[in-house]
């Protein structure tokens, strides 16, 4: 039988049979930390990850980072200076952003149930929203009066169109995403009349995308669209935040994205912009591309148990700290992330195993039946791909566990 496998996970080297992680082995990492399990994010990793896509995107495009994949902190204070903006979808992120030293002018606030307290914090903060109903827009009427200062808004968008091939669509057909294409232009036209700043559009269509055909059909779907709807907008596009979905390669079979048509092809959508929009600026908001590869989830070893012909390894973390990880976070039919032995990283003699967390429940498992090294209790196993939706992301009070540690080295 065919065994189609992960992608090398080639940014954390194996030195003297031990995984590393930012340079540390992984053991040495763990005492440093103090306990397990956590997750650390590599800075190094995530630095290389933006100078590859300064590399490949043309001038003319502008990189934001998406905190919602990972809000912790450190990390958003590392990048803050990395990139050219961050996107937020909660009054909390907006709070990290700022507390980053991002400017306000240069910050977005998405998402489809923006309370009252948050449009306000928003206005009052002077970001960019980008509105989703006519009733954020109402809102944002009163808002600005209050605070005697217009609102900044951009129109998100659900076009009749979606990134094919993508692990979330979050556009095309009926969504709770944005306000419908056909719709955009009643809305546009409240805009004006309420004297709410517009801006231009944000048009978002999915997320994790591994096939570049798909993603540049969808940017230039979004580019006309968007070149339509300004002829009814209260002012000029200055912004036009054509979304992200670039993805990475999670499970066997999964190949890396290939940047370098997708960087060709947003030159003749900058070509297109400057004739149509000329004032628009373009912005690309990534998220999980930017930080994914760059975090691992370690957990202890507790025990080690044969059921029945079946090997257990029983660690100390599982689903209610990386929820993705477990196949409980959007899998129709559960794949194994890639995982690791970090403590036997080098042996070569494996046999077949599943990891499983502590919790009292059968779908909290790590890896199912994987050909993994002979562990014992006291080593660490590591959970690549795990710099994105992970702790933020998962059912921490599950069973009430500890939380884990985050650190970023």
């Amino acid at each position: 039988m065919n065994h189609v496998g992960h992608a090398a996970q080639l940014g954390f080297p194996v030195v003297d049979g031990e995984l590393t992680v930012g340079g540390l082995p992984v053991s040495l990492l763990a005492a440093r930390v103090g306990r397990t399990p956590f997750y650390a994010y590599d800075r190094r990793l995530i630095d290389e990850r933006v100078a590859l896509l300064r590399r490949v995107l043309p001038a003319g495009i502008e990189l934001h980072y998406a905190i919602k994949a990972n809000p912790m902190p450190a990390v958003v204070d590392f990048l803050a200076p990395r990139v050219d903006g961050m996107d937020v979808a909660s009054g909390a992120e907006l709070r990290i952003a700022l507390d980053a030293g991002v400017s306000p002018v240069e910050i977005s606030f998405a998402g489809p149930g923006k309370s009252d307290e948050e449009l306000q914090q928003a206005v009052a903060s002077g970001v960019l929203l980008n509105v989703e109903s006519m009733r954020e827009i109402k809102a944002l009427e009163a808002a600005s009066v209050r605070l005697g200062r217009p609102a900044r808004v951009a129109v998100r968008v659900n076009p009749g169109f979606e990134l094919k091939s993508s692990g979330m669509k979050m556009g095309g057909g009926p969504k709770p995403f944005g306000i419908d294409a056909e719709a955009v232009p009643a809305a546009l036209d409240a805009i004006g009349r309420y004297g709410l700043s517009f801006e231009g559009f944000h048009i978002f269509c999915g997320s994790q995308n591994l096939h570049h055909e798909a993603i540049c059909d969808t940017q230039t779907q979004a580019m006309e669209l968007a070149v339509r709807l300004a002829v009814n907008a209260p002012a000029p596009v200055k912004r036009l935040n054509l979304g992200g979905g670039f993805g990475i390669p999670y499970f066997p079979g999964d190949k890396p994205l290939d940047l370098d048509p997708i960087g060709e092809h947003l030159k003749q959508i900058v070509d297109v912009s400057r004739a149509n929009l000329p004032e628009a600026r373009l912005v690309l908001e990534l998220g999980r591309y930017l930080v994914g590869e760059a975090g691992v989830y370690v957990a202890r070893v507790v025990d080690r148990k044969v059921s029945r012909g079946e090997v257990f390894l029983v660690t100390d973390g599982g689903l209610h700290h990386h929820l993705a990880a477990s196949g409980n976070f959007g899998q129709v039919i559960r794949k194994n992330y890639p995982v690791a032995i970090g403590t036997r990283a080098s042996e070569t003699q494996q046999e077949v195993l599943s990891v499983v967390g502590p919790l009292c429940t059968p779908l909290d498992v790590i890896a199912d039946r994987m050909a993994l090294p002979a562990a014992e209790p006291g080593d660490l196993v590591v959970v690549f791909q795990s710099g994105a939706y992970g702790l933020t992301a998962s059912p921490v009070g599950f069973l009430s566990h500890p939380a884990p540690l985050e650190v970023l080295v």
